[in-house]
């Protein structure tokens, strides 16, 4: 049985991007960078309150990344749905889809991230 899950691993065509984007959109922050022995290179993003990392991963010489639509995306929550969006469009991004209330009450909204991956983004219900 496992004990605990440590990171999400994306593969990535532009890591310098990538890294760019989910520091400056969403606030995450760089915990480490390094080349594997197998010559990809890494980035770890910290997410917060959570133990759990994002895992960046460039593969030099490796064919590019095609991210299929509704493949997977990564969910963090908000606060206040309608301050973050209006904060994220200040700094140049836009939402991709939302926001949508929920059965639950919940608001969600999605923004695409670079090489296609979608960012969830959920203010829960009250």
């Amino acid at each position: 049985m496992v004990k605990k899950l440590l990171h999400t691993r994306m593969r990535v065509n532009d890591l310098a991007r990538t890294i760019k984007f989910y520091q400056d959109a969403l606030g995450l922050k760089l915990a480490r960078q390094h080349v594997s022995p197998r010559g990809a290179q890494l980035a770890f993003l910290q997410t917060p309150n959570s133990e759990e990392e994002i895992e960046l991963c460039q593969l030099p010489g490796s064919p590019s990344v095609q991210v299929q639509p509704d493949l997977m995306h990564l969910a963090f929550e908000v606060e206040d749905l309608k301050a973050f969006a209006s904060a994220l469009e200040k700094k140049g991004y836009k939402l991709s889809d939302g926001p949508t209330v929920t059965g639950s009450g919940s608001v969600i909204a999605f923004i695409d991230a670079p090489e296609g991956y979608e960012v969830e983004l959920i203010q829960r219900g009250k």
